[in-house]
């Protein structure tokens, strides 16, 4: 039997965790440390996210590495777990306990084509709660997004 979504998040008792920053990362990062989020603290960031403000991955990333004091947060495990919450998300029943996923984009105000419903969902709840979203090349962003962040960037 396939796992649930939330099982799924569930299944990283060993996060957050803050390490020094691996070689080959260093050369772009330089030296420091990296925190690794668990995906309770990345839920807890998107929920934190009010209607008509938004979030970025990258931001969360870095709220989570001044969390933890460390130099740079992962931002490739953040993204992961953040699918991960969307999905979750919808395979719940309870309305109320909902995390506006919808509301966290890719770097740049990037639309996720890989969260539930794809592109399609995500631009129609971002469009209820009044952003605009805007095609460029294959691509969707909001527009003016930066104007649009709450404190998780």
């Amino acid at each position: 039997m396939k796992k649930s979504w939330r099982d799924r998040l569930a299944s990283y008792p060993h996060l957050p965790s803050v390490k020094e920053i691996p070689a080959p990362m260093r050369k772009r990062h330089g030296e420091g440390t990296i925190a690794t989020p668990s995906p309770r603290e990345v839920e807890e960031a998107m929920r934190g996210v009010p209607e008509g403000r938004l979030a970025t991955v990258m931001g969360i990333g870095e709220d989570i590495a001044m969390r933890h004091c460390a130099t740079i947060g992962c931002t490739v495990t953040t993204a992961i777990f953040a699918h991960m919450v969307a999905h979750a998300t919808e395979e719940s029943v309870k309305g109320k306990d909902r995390t506006p996923y919808w509301r966290t984009l890719k770097i740049g105000g990037e639309l996720n084509p890989k969260y539930p419903g794809g592109i399609e969902a995500q631009m129609a709840r971002l469009e209820a709660e009044g952003h605009t979203v805007v095609k460029r090349g294959k691509r969707y962003f909001v527009e003016g997004f930066a104007k649009k962040l709450s404190g998780t960037r």
